[in-house]
Parts: structure tokens; sequence; C-alpha cells
């Protein structure tokens, strides 16, 4: 349920495993079988016969990554480390050293250390660059290093990491970590609960009845539901998460494939906790799949009102098909359906452009449905909110941003150089937003828009020509002209981008508990939401009740 799940390669023999289970419930078997002997001996006939020495297992990666390719990105094989992350992802518990790590080209970067688990305790920061785990260099390593940080728990691990340009040392102590679905929840005002729900693991629905439960105990009246940038997860678990908020029995999703078997109806099998508690819902672009299905359902059932931005817009179902040597394919099976029948499914995979891209559904063939009390909601570009909200919207340059790292890295480097402010909450003056600009300038971070790329391929293509020296005028014309406009659309899209710093440098400082604190306070979409639920004409009026 994921929305993006990367590819992998597969040796030779389980490939042909993984093309007969993968696809062995079609009728055309003798087709299916004819095509595996086609392959298999092919293959053969290449690494037999070839000129030059062959690599089967780079072959065979590229063959499996351009066959999936050709389908969703959500079909995916995993290898047998693949398969212990996708549990990782779905329980929730893992050992290891407690943080967010990404990589990058060749560099090993630590996005976000848990408070109180081993990268913290080890004194690692968000910025850190690991260069060495025990004996092994990041940049001869080119499987997934972060896998070098697993192992049994109380594990000594010895690494070495770049910090503003010095090298340190230091000793991680492997633990047990266990990733919250909710991994904040409060009061906002004496009467407004505030759960923040990030994934769907096999805890999510728990922790969600749980902090509800505390919180109408605390005297909460009425319930802000955060799915921002939730990227969904597993499907019974949004089932059982409406369940809290509507009675049992209730059709929440349905599912619809070409294969019978994969044709479900999905109901509510327990008891509510509260169907009457008001229930504002947030969601964004990055708000996919299972936290579409909450949204959407608790939508059609005129159970809550969702406010913020269109969301991502994944209506596709997939299952995990067991393959041998401990691998895995997860393939979609089928679409879903939220109880007015729409499907918001935003890509058509099956129809790509000359380029291999998906296309969006173009707003015009939107089909309308009616929820249970008559509103009129639509299909094909994932959930649109009853109330729009324009800060929940993100602009192609901040977008950029946060893609290139330009927010991070300004960020680091603002923590070092103010090591000291404690509890304060730091803001992002006039003056901190010139030195923003000109941190990205001074370090030329490429803002990578469409129009820059094609700028740049341009160029690449007259220098295959050999034509850029004819054109190199007009070349770097255009490029001032768009650095121009660059700098531009940062000034115009100041507020945003300042927000957006103001929030990177509180995690920084106070970690995720400090940032949730700080949206309680200060945050205007969850101040919105708010203000839907104090007003009870303009919330009922909302739901037609």
């Amino acid at each position: 349920m994921y929305p993006y799940f990367k590819k992998k390669f597969i040796i030779p023999t389980v490939a042909a495993g993984f093309l007969f289970i993968g696809t062995s419930f079609k009728d055309d078997f003798f087709e299916i079988a004819k095509q595996i002997e086609i392959f298999t001996t092919l293959f053969k006939a290449v690494n037999t016969n070839y000129v030059d020495e062959t690599n089967p297992g780079d072959l065979m990666d590229k063959a499996i990554k351009s066959m999936l390719g050709s389908l969703d990105p959500y079909t995916v094989y995993f290898n047998e480390q693949d398969v212990v992350n996708f549990k990782i992802n779905n329980t929730g518990e893992y050992t290891g050293i407690g943080a967010l790590i990404s990589r990058k080209k060749d560099r090993l970067i630590v996005r976000e250390p848990y408070k109180n688990y081993p990268a913290d305790k080890a004194g690692l920061k968000a910025g850190d660059e690991i260069i060495q785990i025990g004996d092994v260099l990041i940049a001869d390593f080119k499987d997934d290093a972060s896998q070098l940080l697993k192992g049994t728990k109380n594990t000594k691990i010895t690494i070495k990491y770049l910090r503003q340009g010095k090298t340190f040392t230091t000793e991680l102590i492997l633990d047990e970590v266990d990733i919250k679905s909710v991994p904040f929840f409060g009061k906002i005002d004496d009467k407004t609960g505030y759960i923040v729900l990030a994934h769907f693991s096999r805890k999510a629905s728990n922790e969600v009845k749980d902090a509800l439960e505390k919180l109408k105990a605390d005297g909460a009246k009425q319930i802000v539901l955060d799915l921002r940038g939730n990227p969904g997860g597993l499907l019974n678990e949004a089932i059982d998460i409406c369940n809290l908020f509507v009675p049992k029995n209730e059709v929440i999703v349905t599912t619809k494939s070409r294969i019978e078997k994969h044709n479900n109806t999905y109901k509510t099998t327990k008891e509510p906790v509260d169907t009457e508690i008001p229930l504002a819902i947030l969601v964004n672009g990055r708000s996919a799949s299972a936290s579409e299905i909450v949204s959407g359902a608790l939508q059609d059932l005129d159970r809550a009102v969702i406010l913020g931005s269109r969301s991502f817009g994944k209506g596709l179902v997939q299952r995990s098909v067991d393959l041998t040597y401990g691998t895995q394919l997860k393939v979609t099976i089928s679409r879903y359906y939220t109880p007015s029948g729409r499907c918001i499914q935003a890509l058509d995979y099956a129809h790509k452009d000359k380029n291999g891209v998906a296309q969006k559904t173009d707003a015009k063939n939107f089909n309308a449905f009616k929820t249970r009390k008559g509103r009129t909601v639509y299909d094909g570009g994932g959930v649109l909110p009853d109330i729009e909200l324009d800060e929940a919207k993100m602009s192609s340059i901040t977008t950029a941003l946060l893609r290139n790292d330009g927010i991070f890295d300004y960020a680091t480097t603002y923590y070092y150089k103010n090591p000291n402010l404690g509890d304060k909450i730091p803001t992002v003056s006039d003056a901190d937003y010139l030195s923003f600009k000109q941190y990205l300038k001074a370090n030329k971070i490429s803002f990578d828009t469409e129009t820059e790329v094609a700028l740049k391929n341009t160029l690449a293509a007259a220098k295959n020509e050999k034509i850029d020296e004819t054109i190199a005028p007009e070349y770097q014309q255009l490029l001032a002209a768009l650095e121009k406009s660059e700098t531009t659309l940062l000034d115009k899209n100041q507020k945003e981008i300042r927000n957006l710093i103001q929030e990177e440098l509180i995690k920084r400082y106070q970690y995720q508990e400090g940032l949730y604190q700080y949206y309680i306070k200060n945050n205007s979409e969850i101040k919105k939401a708010v203000g839907v639920l104090n007003n009870q004409t303009e919330y009922k009026t909302i739901l037609k009740m």
C-alpha cells in the first residue's frame, strides 16, 4: 500500500519461478509456459555465446526491471533482506540504531535521530554523514549500507562520520526500536484532541484507539486527526481506524479486479469508540493509500470534515506472494473503491506517454459520486478536501528545495552556528532568510525544476553535436534568466519556505515531539481545523447534518 518501493534484482533460477508463480493464475497457461521457455533458452544462449564475459546477475537485473517497469511502481520484487525490511515497515519493530537514514549517491546521511535511541545516545545528529561502519567504507559499499546498522540487541558497532568537515568516531549499541504509528497525541485546547497518525503498521488502529480513549477521558469533545505526509500501509488497519468512528457492519472499501477471488467488500467488524464526536481530518499531497481509504471513506459516510490539499491519489491494492529462497513479489491485484463507489487513483499506468510516464487523469474526465447525505464528490485524482487550504499546497520551488536538501542542509549549518538555543523555539528572521538564499547560491544548490533540467539536457545534446560553442551566449542568457526567476520564486514563496525551515530547525533542537508541540499552538492548518470544529453550524452544514 506504500506509494513507492525500490525494485531489486533476482538471480536467473529465481526469475523463472517468479514469472511462473506471479502469473500462474492466468487462463492462457500455454502462452505463459511458451514465453518462459523462450526466455530461458535465450538467456542461456546469450550468456554462453556472447563475445565478452557476461554478468548473469546484471543481465537479469535489467530484464526484471524492464519487465516490472512496464507495469506500475508498486509491483516489485523483494530479495531476502527486502522481505525483512518490509516486515519492519509493517510491524514498526526492529533492532537497530533508531534513526532515519538516507543514501544519496555514495553518501549515507543521518536524517533524523529518534530521541533516546542508540543513535541519539551515541551523539549522532541530523546532517552527520556516516563514512565507515566497522571496517566497511561506505564509498566502496554498493549495497544497502543501512543493513550494516542492524543486528542483534546489544551488538556494538563502531562508526566514523563527518560533521561540518571534521571526522569523528563513536560506538553504537544496537537496541530494540519501536516506531510508533501514532508518534504524538495531545490536547490543542480544553476540548480539542489532536492525533498524529504517521503510518499504518499492525499497531496503528490500537494506537489510535488508545489515543482517542485517553483524550476523551481527559475531556476532549472533538478530534483533529492528522494524516499529512502519511504514505499508507495495511488495508485492515485503515478499516479498523474507520471503525473507531463508525458503527459495526459499515462498508468502508471495496476491491475490484479481473480475478474473481480478489473482489472483496470490507466492512467494520467491531463496536466503535465514538460515532458522534466531531472529527476533522488533515490531508495533503503526500497522504496516500491507506490514508486515502480513511479520509475517503469517512468523507463518503459524512462522518468527518476533510481539510488540506488533494491527497496523493493511490487507488491500487497490493498483495505479497511468497517466492522461493525467502523472496517475495508484491503485486498490484486490484483497485479499491470508497463507499460512494469512487476510485481515487490519479495515474493511469495502463496508458503511458511516449517516454513511458503514466499520465494523470484529466479533471474534466472525473466522475461525480454522492456521499451518504447527497454531497458531490469526485474520483480520479486523490481525495479532494471539503475545505481546501492554500497553505497545504506546495509550490514547485519548495518541492525542489526539499528534494535537493536545500532546507535540510541549511538547517544543519544553522544548528552548528547556533548550538545553545536549548528549549527556545527557533525563529527564522528576515536576516536568516537572506542567509538561506545566500547559502543556496554559495553552495550551488540546483533546484532541478523541469525547465532547468530541460535546459541542461539541451546543452548536453549541443555538446554531443559539437554546436555548444555556437549557442553558448544564448544558453548563458537563458540560464541567467532562469536563475533570476528562481530568486523571484524564493521571495514569492517565502512564507511557505520559512515555515519549513523553522520546522526542520525545531526537530534539530527538540526532536519530533517538539515539532508536534509547536504544531498544536502554531500550525495554521490545525488552527483552521479547530475553527471548523468550534463552529458547529459550519461543521454541520458541510456534512449536511
